[in-house]
This record gives C-alpha cells, sequence and structure tokens, in this order.
C-alpha cells in the first residue's frame, strides 16, 4: 500500500474530476493520503476533505507565499482546529521561500516562527516547504523547534543538511522531481540517506513523474516515486511501499 504524505487534492484543478481522480489513487494502492493547506481557506478544505474520505488526513498552516495574508485570526482559527480535529496531523505548508521577492523574507520569517511555535505547544509534527532558503529555515527550527519533529516536503537541500535534519528528528519528503532523469543530487541523497526516514508523495497537481512529465499531478502517480526509489536502493517496490507506508504513519502518529 502507498502513502502519498503530500498532496494538494482541494487544488482547483480537480474540480472537475476529484472523485475520478482519488478512485484512480485508489485502484493505484493508494491508501492514505495527507492534504496540506496553504493559507486558511485551504487548511478548511483539507480539514473538509478528511472529514470527507477514511483514506484522507489534514494539515493547517500558512504557505510562505501566502504569508501577508496571515493575521491573529489565521492563528486562533489554526488552534481551533488543532483542538478539534482528530485528523489533523501537522502544521503545514509552512516554511520559508525566497524564490520570489515577496513576501518579503521579514513576513515569511515572523510567521513561520509563530507556526513553529504552535507545532511545539501543541506537540504535532511540521510539514516545511523550504525554497532557496535552507540556513534561515534551519537557524529558526535550531531557536525555537527544539524537540520538534516532522518533515522536509520536496526536499531541495544537501545531503549534509539532511544528515542534520536526521539528527533533529525530521524526516526527508521525495516528489516526482527525484525521478527527473536529472536530478542526480536528488537520487544520491535517496540512495544514501536511512530508508526509515524517508517519505514519498506527489505534491500533486505540481512536479509530475516521467512518464507523465507536462501533464497534472495526482496521487495515483506517487507510485513512480516508489518505483526510482526502489531502483537506487536495489530493493523490491513493494518493499519499499511498505516502509515508506509505516514511515508515514510513524511521523504522522496515524493508528491503521
Amino acid at each position: 500500500m502507498l502513502f502519498d504524505t503530500h498532496c494538494h487534492i482541494n487544488d482547483t484543478s480537480y474540480d472537475v474530476d476529484r472523485q475520478a481522480m482519488l478512485q484512480r489513487a485508489f485502484d493505484a494502492g493508494v491508501g492514505v493520503m495527507m492534504c496540506p493547506g496553504t493559507d486558511i481557506l485551504t487548511s478548511a478544505e483539507a480539514v473538509a476533505m478528511s472529514r470527507q474520505y477514511t483514506q484522507v488526513y489534514a494539515a493547517v498552516g500558512i504557505h510562505p507565499e501566502d504569508a501577508a495574508s496571515a493575521d491573529s485570526e489565521s492563528f486562533t482559527q489554526i488552534r481551533k482546529w488543532l483542538a478539534t480535529e482528530k485528523k489533523i496531523v501537522a502544521i503545514g505548508e509552512v516554511g520559508l521561500d525566497y524564490h520570489w521577492p515577496e513576501p518579503s523574507h521579514e513576513v515569511q520569517q515572523k510567521v513561520f516562527i509563530e507556526q513553529v511555535k504552535l507545532a511545539s505547544e501543541y506537540n504535532i509534527p511540521i510539514d516545511i516547504h523550504d525554497r532557496e532558503a535552507h540556513g534561515d529555515t534551519m537557524n529558526i527550527l535550531r531557536q525555537y523547534g527544539k524537540g520538534l519533529q516532522g518533515v522536509f516536503h520536496c526536499y531541495s537541500g544537501s545531503l549534509e543538511m539532511a544528515q542534520e535534519l536526521l539528527k533533529m528528528g525530521f524526516y526527508i519528503g521525495f516528489t516526482g522531481t527525484m525521478v527527473f532523469p536529472k536530478s542526480q543530487k536528488l537520487k544520491r541523497i535517496a540512495s544514501e540517506i536511512p530508508l526509515d526516514r524517508i517519505l514519498i508523495e506527489t505534491d500533486c497537481p505540481y512536479l509530475t513523474p516521467p512518464p507523465f512529465r507536462g501533464r497534472r499531478n495526482e496521487p495515483a502517480y506517487v507510485k513512480y516515486v516508489a518505483a526510482e526509489l526502489a531502483r537506487l536502493r536495489g530493493m523490491e517496490v513493494e518493499e519499499i511501499q511498505k516502509i515508506t507506508f509505516e514511515n508515514g504513519k510513524r511521523i504522522f502518529r496515524i493508528d491503521l
């Protein structure tokens, strides 16, 4: 069975065929999906989907690209969800993204720090987006997130950074980008870090792996990430599926 540990199945691109997309995932062996929010609206949608589908769990949070929209009411709502929704398994998708000039680094850091503190307060894992901001992301976790666990989703750092994250208690999430032929750095990292800290994900509808690259991604395609990981590790794909499924259950504290 497969666990897509990061999939935006609430995205508007699925409005025309969401049920069919989910059925394709189930038919492909996807037994669990974790749907993260990126702002209050999409977090509410993720929570609603977790209520509707047994296989779906949610994360709630404010993405760095949406950091400028965060206010006190946003954090009050996140607290309400954390106190009442049993299928929320993480704070996410949160972090830092320095690829674009806005929101400012200062605004992103303030919102990220607030959510790191929330995760620590509620003793819940954190699902981190880190794009071109490795140093500041790590510094904030060292300062405000001691003892915090979670996942670096769609990992883009170095092997050395991954090794430090492992010591801190984090898991490393790999997407379809690892399947791209030119992603040699990611392939090396996926080959060398301990198997019990690896998660597989689609980040759909983005980052579609071959052979569907260029089309909309969906959870059914997480099997291609598992297949590439199995190839890199010289293992049977069924064993990789089992290991990564158990890893996802462990970090998100899901009892199945």
